[in-house]
């Protein structure tokens, strides 16, 4: 042991005895094999002592007091400081050589624990969040983004709703998304387009007045409705709001207006997520409406949205128009004085 040959030639005097009832003796102490030999004046060892199991019986005091044992009668007194700090010294270095099963289990019930808090505060959020979007029913969504809607148009301005311009929009959704409720049109606040709960696309009334006919506003419609299938709208609100949100909508079916008015003025600030074209390719297909019309009122210059206009499903067919001329007409005129 490298602590102990340190002081294998290291003695010092002191007072030991080994009852309570006996008399102490002077007696000269040193170091033996993992061991404290206690020896007379002549030299004859007395005893030893386990330096493994040597015990202080009063830390801090002089002359220090030492016991092979808790237990046992027998005591040292010695006031060489050397010897002190040797003996100290010796011991420590023995106890951290020796297993501590109890400290490996203190480890393990550490470890555990902090394994349990990090799922609870990495995993279970998420959790709660994915499996209470999955089972809020399709009426309860509706009804959310009804509401969601009416915070939007605290800033965009009420939906447009000229009469005739109204049942254009219906025929535009039911050709589309094939039902009739799925758009509105709002004056202002919405960049372009978004989605929302319950399947509802909201549009930029620009997107149906700058342009010359109903394929760029029935791209729009098409590209949240592929955002929408990317990821579940009801999920999005609900990686917007805290946990507790979630947990109340999951226990009680309630929703905060304050949640909902929160992540409205988000959803309105926020740049649209990327769509993949393969994705968006397949709904202008199912839909039979034309992708170059919506990728050049993406990008003027057709740069970045070549894959659009490329593979543009419709390109040398014929096909049904979007809306009559009649309806554009009548759409066009949906957020009119």
């Amino acid at each position: 042991m490298t602590a102990l040959s340190q002081f294998d030639r290291l003695e010092a005097p002191g007072l030991w005895r080994d009852t309570e009832d006996t008399q102490r003796r002077d007696v000269i102490i040193s170091f033996g094999d993992a061991s404290l030999v206690i020896s007379d004046q002549n030299e004859t060892a007395l005893t030893h002592w386990s330096l493994a199991a040597v015990t202080r019986l009063n830390p801090g005091a002089r002359p220090a007091l030492f016991s092979p044992d808790p237990d046992s009668e027998e005591t040292l007194e010695i006031d060489d400081e050397v010897m002190i700090g040797a003996i100290n010294k010796v011991s420590a270095a023995i106890e951290r050589a020796r297993p501590h099963p109890g400290r490996l289990r203190v480890w393990l019930l550490g470890g555990a624990a902090l394994a349990v808090t990090a799922l609870a505060v990495l995993w279970l959020p998420n959790a709660v969040r994915r499996h209470t979007a999955s089972v809020v029913p399709a009426t309860m969504q509706s009804d959310i983004g009804g509401r969601l809607l009416g915070h939007i148009t605290r800033i965009s301005g009420a939906p447009c709703r000229a009469p005739e311009g109204r049942q254009a929009l219906s025929v535009l959704g039911s050709r589309v998304l094939k039902r009739a409720d799925a758009v509105v049109v709002v004056p202002a606040g919405v960049a372009q387009a978004v989605h929302l709960p319950g399947g509802a696309v909201v549009l930029n009334r620009a997107i149906i007045e700058d342009y010359d006919d109903a394929d760029v506003a029935a791209g729009f419609i098409l590209a949240e409705d592929a955002r929408a299938a990317q990821k579940d709208p009801m999920l999005d609100l609900l990686d917007h709001a805290s946990f507790w949100t979630s947990l109340k909508l999951l226990t009680t079916g309630k929703l905060s207006d304050d949640a909902l008015q929160a992540y409205g003025e988000a959803l309105l600030t926020r740049a649209p997520t990327p769509v993949n074209d393969e994705a968006l390719l397949a709904r202008f297909t199912q839909a039979k409406v034309p992708s170059t019309p919506y990728a050049y009122a993406l990008d003027v210059s057709g740069e970045t949205v070549l894959g659009l206009i490329e593979a543009d499903p419709m390109r040398g067919q014929s096909r049904p128009p979007v809306l009559s001329d009649s309806n554009w007409v009548r759409l066009q005129g949906l957020c009119g004085e």
